[in-house]
């Protein structure tokens, strides 16, 4: 069978390939389980050369790799060509990490008159079936953070491509094929599938043992059921998103314009198909945060194309959603009637309408957003205790330090969200030692994992002791001397690597 990808801008068709079949699939699966051992004892060092060589390539072939990711998804030359060079530095970064060596946790505690020798460290899990966005090709795609953290960390990935970037995804695997083996990674340490029954069948492969997902929380849910009615069930790390809400305090409110300018470029920024999107702005009353809003966004005149068909027709099956739970639409763009186009929008609610189990609490993935006033600092905070978790929150305060407001709200969006921003925007998660890209459910399946940062690997390995080993017992990174040179701590005494 065939599937399909289209120009979004126009609807025709662009590139097809052929569904994995059954056979293929486990084939593609036995090499990968083939390619975790080897990967199990290659050190980080090795690994990071993989991914330096599939890093220079994707820089090679940036010019094609853009005009292909543009034709499928219309996001356009400049924010494609600025994603792919995220991608090229992130692949880096994980490899970077991983020769670091701090992830494998290692530790060494010698044997005393009372204690035995103890030796504590990570392992890499094996095989990870990757299942990226539609809405990030490059930085959350078939070669994106979840397949650069997970071979950087020793695993094995079998990404399944996604329909709406099948040309890319396509080219994407075969760039990656040709640069990893020529730097020496094993056959397997990469592969792709197409389809949706090879992407079930992947989750339930018994030699994949983790599955990392980005997009909406109906596929993370699904992918989520089937991997844990398998007969071991492995973890999901989806990463689903929800609607990220701003906070305006009354100090905040004296830069109101500001404020309302930066809301709407931001939620209609590629038509509104970020993950990260804000799509609820809580301001306090006699700010006009409504009125400011709308001069912003008649003044944008967003025209919205959105990636897929699909997605075009859940904006407006949204729009009613939301005005059915009692929000009002204050104002609607014009679209382009050829390809994926869809509406923008503001709407606006009141407070009272944010209640446990609301549409509007539910993300309208799109330039979709609504606006909220409060009278106190206590009624917002008590509203934001009813919303779902989200991946980020932004506060937007006083033009010093000493609002009074912040800690309040603070301390109810510590246990809603994964990242709180002070004074900036919720779109955009770059990539580095301190991020966290994740967040409670339902914005992720597992609120200690990232999907970002140094701390993805963390979700590829999993911790085991050995006890009175003889040194040549011990994995390679744990034996005497340090032959990998990572960081590790012994009897407690933190040893770094050496540079």
């Amino acid at each position: 069978m065939q599937i399909t990808s289209f120009n979004p801008r126009t609807g025709h068709e662009v590139t097809s390939a052929s569904e994995t079949s059954s056979s293929d699939l486990v084939s593609t699966c036995a090499r990968a389980a083939q390619a975790a051992a080897t990967l199990r004892d290659t050190s980080p060092a090795e690994r990071r050369g993989w991914l330096n060589a599939l890093a220079d390539v994707l820089d090679k072939d940036r010019a094609n790799l853009v005009a292909v990711a543009d034709d499928e998804t219309a996001l356009g030359p400049a924010r494609l060509d600025s994603e792919l060079s995220k991608t090229i530095a992130q692949t880096r970064f994980y490899g970077d990490v991983a020769a670091e060596g701090s992830y494998l946790s290692l530790a060494v505690d010698d044997a005393t008159d009372t204690t035995p020798a103890m030796v504590r460290m990570c392992q890499p899990i094996g095989t990870v079936a990757v299942f990226g966005a539609s809405n990030f090709p490059f930085v959350l795609g078939a070669l994106g953070h979840d397949t650069a953290a997970a071979i950087a960390a020793g695993c094995p990935v079998i990404a399944k491509a996604h329909r709406a970037h099948l040309g890319l995804s396509l080219r994407l695997a075969e760039l990656a094929g040709s640069a990893m083996n020529d730097a020496g990674a094993p056959d397997g340490v990469f592969d792709i599938v197409f389809g949706h029954d090879a992407g079930v069948e992947l989750v339930r492969a018994p030699q994949v043992a983790a599955v990392a997902f980005t997009g909406s929380q109906s596929g993370g849910l699904a992918l989520w059921t089937i991997a844990n009615e398998r007969p071991i069930p492995i973890p999901v790390y989806a990463e689903m998103g929800t609607i990220n809400p701003v906070i305006v305090t009354p100090h905040g409110a004296a830069a109101m314009d500001e404020v309302a300018r930066g809301f709407v470029a931001t939620f209609t920024s590629s038509a509104g198909q970020y993950c990260t999107k804000p799509g609820l702005l809580l301001a306090p009353e006699g700010s006009e945060a409504l009125d400011r809003v709308l001069a912003a966004f008649r003044a944008a005149a967003p025209s919205p194309v959105m990636l897929t068909a699909s997605i075009a027709r859940s904006v407006h099956t949204g729009l009613a959603e939301m005005q059915a739970a009692g929000a009002t639409l204050i104002e609607e763009s014009t679209y382009a009637d050829i390809g994926y186009g869809a509406p923008a929008a503001v709407l606006e609610v009141s407070l009272s309408d944010i209640a446990p189990g609301s549409r509007l609490l539910e993300e309208c993935f799109g330039a979709v957003a609504v606006v909220c006033t409060y009278r106190t600092v206590e009624e917002v905070c008590a509203a934001l205790r009813t919303l779902q978790a989200s991946l980020v929150a932004a506060i937007f305060t006083g033009a010093d330090t000493s609002d009074p407001d912040v800690a309040a709200v603070v301390d109810v969006l510590e246990g809603k969200v994964g990242r709180v921003v002070f004074n900036g925007w919720t779109t955009g998660a770059p990539h580095g030692w301190a991020q966290n890209h994740g967040g409670p459910w339902p914005a992720t399946s597992n609120a200690s994992g990232t999907s970002i940062g140094a701390a993805a690997l963390d979700r590829f390995v999993r911790p085991i002791a050995f006890q009175s080993a003889a040194d040549q017992w011990l994995p390679r990174a744990a034996q005497p001397g340090n032959p990998w040179n990572v960081t590790r701590r012994v009897n407690g005494i933190l040893h770094r690597a050496t540079t």
